[in-house]
């Protein structure tokens, strides 16, 4: 499969192919593939958040609805944009995993609650909205090398994640035991019941995309999904337990939990977060437009961000959180090639009616984690290839300090996956930047290409890339 390459923004053939609106049938296939790779992370946050702060099951639920509700109006924006917002590329929304740990301190702390969260996630995306035009500036420091180098760390990092589908979850939980933190290993963690069923999943995905043709080809990963969700429920390794207790109709209030109080510790700490989640979304959005073909522009890349801002602020509305892009729907775009932002608001649509109908929700969430694992080895790698083929079209005779940009800024930004516990004694206040392997190895390689470069003008980076994208068709 070929991975489309950047072309110039007057390109007819990217313009069309990210605004071809697809056949209802084909697009409500494809949307649904995309919410079953971004559902698991979707829903993680609120359970993590949710249970540390010690909140009752009925409105953990609540808060996964929220949500799904959140995340899917986000979704709509981002895809098909509104005035000012909106970046109008196959790009699904979901909670950043950076706001987890600022937003359980805060939650827990005696002096602010829950109400805090959600006056600290408002104030924070409209930070975001107004700070997205100063990131959307920057985009002249993000040359092929920068950007080849952080595309090829996000997909590297996030093959940690899929391993640990594939084998059932984490090797290991924490468990809190007379206020001290113990590690809990993970008995079923690799058992190879699991590790079979996702190499099935991967098998089909595999002969799918070698074999099939046309819709076939383009729902591969949901097809290997299926494969592994009729596999599992022969072997008894799936069930539906609980979807009694789950009612037909849910909806979702703003403001649940009380009006939202703004305290300054708890928003100075949330606007960090929106930081960290723009230069992530930033290195996304840069690994998209490669993918798809359609150049980057400040503009386009402060409208991205902007919604980024907006969908916290909504978020913070309807009692959830900040939200991102996510990074497994930008390797799904690579392995299906359907670059079309219609298919991506379709999945839109599929996460806001998860978040009214509870029970088809409980389906989706039935799904074991080690069938998605074999799907995403192929999704995470392909996003690592995309960055690869930048990094190898460059001229390393002329650049002779290239190396050192990508070798210290992958290094770096794999210490979170490698030893998660690297930064345990650095302050609190820095973990959402140590604890993200994107935020670290993204600073470092836009640090060291100044460092060795120099600033590069739009002009200059635009023409860098377009030259690179020729390279290497």
């Amino acid at each position: 499969m070929r991975t489309p390459t950047t072309t110039g923004a007057g390109d007819n053939t990217t313009r069309d192919a990210v605004d071809q609106k697809v056949p209802l049938p084909r697009c409500a296939a494809l949307g649904l593939q995309h919410v079953l790779v971004m559902y698991a992370g979707t829903v993680a946050v609120p359970l993590i958040v949710g249970g540390a702060l010690g909140l009752s099951k009925a409105d953990i639920a609540f808060l996964i609805n929220a949500d799904l509700l959140a995340a899917g109006i986000a979704t709509l924006i981002q895809a098909l944009g509104i005035r000012g917002f909106g970046i109008r590329m196959p790009v699904m929304m979901g909670v950043t995993f950076a706001s987890v740990g600022p937003m359980i301190a805060i939650g827990l702390d005696p002096s602010l609650n829950i109400q805090a969260i959600y006056g600290a996630t408002i104030a924070a995306g409209i930070f975001g909205i107004v700070a997205a035009p100063m990131m959307g500036r920057l985009l002249g420091v993000f040359p092929p090398l920068v950007t080849g180098t952080v595309i090829t760390l996000i997909g590297v990092s996030l093959m940690g994640v899929a391993i640990n589908w594939a084998a059932g979850g984490q090797p290991s939980s924490t468990r809190m035991v007379e206020g001290v933190s113990h590690a809990i290993a993970n008995p079923d963690y690799g058992d190879p019941a699991k590790l079979a069923i996702a190499a099935l999943v991967l098998a089909v995905v595999l002969l799918i995309t070698r074999y099939g043709r046309g819709l076939w080809a383009n729902i591969a990963v949901l097809l290997g999904i299926i494969a592994g969700v009729v596999v599992s429920l022969a072997l008894g390794r799936m069930n539906f337990d609980g979807i009694q207790d789950v009612g037909w109709l849910a909806v979702t209030t703003p403001f649940h939990f009380g009006m939202p109080r703004f305290e300054f510790p708890a928003i100075a700490s949330m606007c960090i977060v929106m930081m960290i989640t723009l230069v992530e979304s930033t290195g996304m959005f840069l690994a998209l437009g490669e993918i798809t073909g359609r150049r980057m522009t400040p503009d386009l890349l402060t409208r991205g961000l902007r919604a980024d801002g907006l969908g916290t602020v909504i978020g913070g509305i309807f009692n959830t959180f900040p939200y991102t892009s996510f990074s497994q729907n930008v390797g799904l775009v690579t392995v299906t090639g359907v670059r079309s932002r219609y298919v991506a608001a379709m999945g839109g649509v599929f996460l806001i009616l998860l978040a009214l109908f509870p029970k088809i929700a409980h389906v989706v969430a039935s799904v074991p984690s080690f069938v998605l694992g074999g799907a995403g080895v192929v999704m995470f790698g392909m996003v690592a290839a995309t960055g690869v083929r930048i990094l190898g079209s460059i001229d390393y005779a002329k650049n002779k300090h290239a190396l050192y940009v990508i070798a210290i800024s992958i290094g770096l930004g794999l210490i979170p996956t490698l030893s998660p516990t690297f930064f345990q004694h650095l302050p609190s206040w820095t973990h959402p930047i140590t604890h993200s392997g994107i935020v670290l190895g993204t600073c470092s390689a836009v640090i060291l290409n100044l460092f060795y470069h120099g600033v590069l003008s739009k002009e200059h980076s635009f023409a860098l890339a377009a030259s690179t994208s020729h390279a290497t068709e």
